[in-house]
């Protein structure tokens, strides 16, 4: 980010949020585990610094009861359905989306060791 410094936290969680795939999501909570010494809303807080043109993949990122959390911009919520959507994410008529069907099961266990991540050993019950 041209020459300023990142917030280290908020660096793993970009790192983990690049790992979900196309058509899939990962609650907030989940990649707050993954990352360590983390909370969900600091992965909030992490996606909302994000420029406008970011490749990190922000709308694979939903609140635990399979919804988009709302935030003040109405128009973002709308574009973040969009975009899930598109990669194939399906919404019930409540705005839920089936975690057992389209939640991420997480990286593997090398790429965490490999990059120095120590995850909650809960992070994959969640």
């Amino acid at each position: 980010m041209s020459g300023q410094s990142m917030d280290p936290t908020y660096e793993r969680v970009f790192a983990v949020v690049r790992l979900i795939p196309l058509g899939r999501v990962a609650t907030y909570g989940q990649v707050a585990s993954i990352v360590g010494n983390c909370t969900a809303r600091m992965v909030g807080y992490a996606l909302a610094s994000l420029p406008a043109r970011s490749d990190v993949p922000w709308q694979r990122v939903i609140n635990a009861q399979g919804k988009i959390s709302l935030r003040a911009d109405s128009a973002g919520n709308l574009l973040q359905r969009q975009l899930l959507e598109e990669e194939g994410v399906r919404f019930d008529a409540q705005g839920r989306v089936e975690l057992r069907r389209f939640r991420w099961a997480g990286p593997q266990l090398d790429w965490l060791l490999e990059h120095g991540y120590d995850p909650e050993p809960s992070w994959r019950e969640e």
